[in-house]
């Protein structure tokens, strides 16, 4: 099982090229960053979490910008965007960008991609909240072919270019795992229909128990033609319970993602090592 860290990064914060070599001198896995455009001030949504918005949704850095300059100091590393909001950015700009950022990672880039639920947010982009859903499964799949044809097409509803050109293909073949995030079952859908992976959070899981959703989610893979073992699970904002973690391992979960504060050094090496303990006590 692999160990990463997620973080919304900001002016106020440790920065990515230090926290991307600080991850990656105690063997960690991977480092995530989520992405907000802007939060709107009125609130048609109201927050997953409960409660007012933290201050980091609004202050969070572009996660390409801050995942490629983590990936400059970095060697090895894997950098993913947790998640992507692909219902609010163009495909062919987007497209690019992963081809861009994987290939100058050489092949380091894990592309978690999620539709979203802030309404005043995604609406602002011009895109319908109630067919933001198929709005994204059509920019994912015109990415994909663009990343994998020479003269690439695409006729959707809502996606649509004819024949053209792009390069770079992304340094992974076909390209990067597309890890899809959100809630069981209608996120978990998506993963099984066009993604490579699935990203549940940890607190999302624990009405049903997290044992009983992963078998659900492995049964549905195999009733959709899809081997479970292409689809591998990656669980968000974990504690560093031990027990838990350990129950992680035992149902073959590929990956934790722990989350840090937007907070300086100071505050954030001491978790680090923390973490580093936890890691050497599940025996990785």
């Amino acid at each position: 099982m692999k160990i990463g860290a997620v973080m919304f990064f900001t002016t106020d914060s440790m920065q990515p090229a230090a926290l991307g070599r600080a991850l990656e001198e105690r063997g960690f896995e991977s480092l995530w960053v989520p992405e907000h455009t802007h939060v709107p001030s009125s609130r048609l949504s109201e927050y997953p979490g409960g409660g007012p918005l933290p201050r980091p949704y609004y202050d969070i850095y572009d996660p390409f910008i801050a995942l490629n300059t983590a990936a400059a100091a970095t060697t090895t590393l894997k950098i993913g965007t947790g998640i992507c909001l692909v219902g609010q950015r163009d495909p062919i700009v987007t497209a690019k960008l992963v081809s861009s950022i994987d290939q100058i990672s050489q092949g380091r880039f894990l592309f978690g991609v999620g539709n979203g639920w802030n309404r005043d947010e995604i609406e602002n982009h011009g895109t319908a909240f109630g067919t933001r859903h198929k709005l994204a499964r059509e920019r994912i799949e015109a990415m994909q072919t663009i990343w994998t044809k020479d003269e690439p097409s695409y006729e959707g509803e809502f996606v649509k270019f004819g024949p053209m050109s792009q390069w770079p293909k992304p340094f992974q073949k076909p390209y990067p795992p597309i890890i899809v995030g959100g809630a069981f079952p209608y996120a978990a859908k998506r993963a099984i229909r066009y993604g490579d992976g699935w990203i549940p959070r940890a607190d999302r899981l624990e009405h049903d128990g997290v044992g009983v959703v992963i078998k659900k989610f492995r049964e549905m893979a195999i009733e959709a033609g899809r081997d479970p073992a292409s689809l591998p699970i990656s669980i968000f904002r974990v504690p560093d319970d031990l027990t838990k973690l350990g129950f992680c391992q035992e149902v073959g979960i590929d990956r934790v993602v722990f989350s840090l504060p937007a907070e300086k050094e100071d505050k954030i090496l001491p978790i680090l090592d923390r973490w580093v303990q936890v890691k050497r006590d599940l025996g990785l």
